[in-house]
């Protein structure tokens, strides 16, 4: 891949998406883990019912979660809407969701809202302002826990501040491969950013998908914080997988080929499919998109696939699919069925 080849891919080669999440507590009540189930209700009762108006004249659309099915909650993980805490919590909780799921709100997490915006690619300023336009709406019609010194006042000390976390989902194949992934966590943990799993803390980076956000939010605005990872951040990362890319090609090509053309052979073969090996050759066929070494095949209909072949989302398409053995019956012939009319047309074949 040439430097020319490079350049000119958008940054959707690297970054998949990006989050804003900004913690906020409510004033005069515990925070969550502390709080008795008739706080947390109330709570609930209060921002659930609070008129909103501006940007939200319909206000959010509520999900129970002590209502909602293991598989419906095992659904809003995989697509990143709650955290697997919230998801197995039973403390009296629950989501909101605005327009196309841009918007998430969750009540009774580890503080008493969590408020998160996730849009595709690098729109980090889009993010900011609707997480943002939705917490001022928010604050207009109740007191959040401040203290003049400190700030937002958070169940997390390293939140304390403005409260907010920037994030992207960034997938780093070549910096995996070439053993530099190491080295890049050491930078990102000198550089205050916490670098973790394909489903945040505590989750692995399977398909080497990685969550890089920044750790510390007191002493800094929302704009300095939002302009140094936009500027300097992202950008660093982008370009670091990227250079790794080039040498992997330039040093050791047909290695490369030769994993990217048996995760297509594979995923069109297969017969039997497993989540976390479906994740990962799927993540494969994403690198030979990216490295222009496979054709006909496009970065988006991928994606949608990695979402499509996780447990929940499989189990819609197929209910039967809930059962371990059905689901990697079904998860392969989803993938066959995907990959058929795909046609290669790359040099090499």
């Amino acid at each position: 891949m040439s430097d020319a080849a490079v350049k000119t891919l958008s940054d959707s080669d690297v970054v998949v998406s990006v989050r804003i999440r900004v913690a906020r507590n409510l004033a005069g009540f515990p925070f969550t883990g502390r709080a008795s189930d008739a706080q947390r209700q109330e709570v609930l009762q209060m921002v659930t019912h609070a008129p909103l108006g501006g940007a939200f004249p319909n206000g959010l659309a509520w999900v129970n979660m002590n209502q909602a099915s293991a598989q419906e909650r095992q659904l809003l993980v995989e697509r990143h809407l709650v955290s697997k805490h919230f998801a197995e919590s039973t403390l009296p909780r629950a989501l909101g969701l605005g327009h196309s799921e841009e918007l998430g709100v969750m009540v009774n997490e580890e503080d008493h809202l969590r408020i998160q915006s996730i849009l595709p690619g690098s729109r980090l300023n889009d993010a900011f302002e609707l997480a943002r336009s939705f917490d001022q709406a928010l604050e207009e019609t109740v007191d959040f826990a401040f203290h003049p010194r400190w700030g937002y006042l958070t169940a997390c000390p390293t939140n304390v501040g403005c409260g907010i976390r920037l994030g992207a989902m960034l997938h780093l194949p070549a910096l995996r491969y070439s053993g530099e992934i190491e080295r890049v966590k050491r930078a990102a943990k000198d550089l205050h950013l916490a670098v973790r799993g394909y489903y945040g803390e505590g989750t692995d980076a399977i398909g080497n998908f990685y969550q890089v956000s920044n750790q510390v939010t007191l002493g800094a605005s929302e704009e300095e914080l939002l302009q140094h990872f936009r500027d300097e951040v992202i950008p660093k990362l982008v370009d670091y997988e990227r250079t790794a890319r080039q040498m992997l090609l330039e040093k050791n090509r047909p290695l490369i080929e030769d994993k990217v053309y048996r995760a297509r052979a594979t995923l069109k073969v297969a017969r039997l499919l497993g989540a976390e090996e479906a994740t990962k050759l799927l993540s494969t066929l994403r690198f030979g998109i990216s490295t222009g070494l496979l054709h006909n095949l496009t970065i988006e209909r991928v994606e949608q696939l990695l979402l499509q072949v996780q447990p929940a989302h499989l189990a819609q398409i197929h209910p039967f699919a809930a059962e371990e053995e059905n689901g990697r019956l079904s998860r392969a012939l989803l993938v066959r069925r995907a990959l058929g009319d795909y046609v290669e047309g790359s040099p090499e074949s």
